[in-house]
């Protein structure tokens, strides 16, 4: 199934990649020269902060809820 609107913004990518001559350096050079004309910033390109394997299972711990089930009557 083809969705003309993801059909666009594929074109549209392909014709802005072969500017470039598909060299993700240049794409990128390209993406930040703009952001910067425009007052903008998409990607920062910050790696995010891991969170140990011994935070998550805390806050797991936190999240986890004890549920007890009700008293049936027979």
């Amino acid at each position: 199934m083809n969705d003309p609107i993801v059909d666009d913004v594929r074109t549209v990518r392909d014709a802005h990649a072969a500017r470039f001559n598909y060299d993700l350096m240049a794409i990128f050079l390209d993406i930040k020269k703009r952001e910067k004309e425009r007052g903008l910033d998409f990607v920062d390109g910050v790696a995010r902060q891991t969170v140990s394997n011994k935070t998550l299972r805390s806050t797991e711990a936190l999240a986890t809820i004890n549920v007890v089930a009700p008293a049936v009557e027979i």
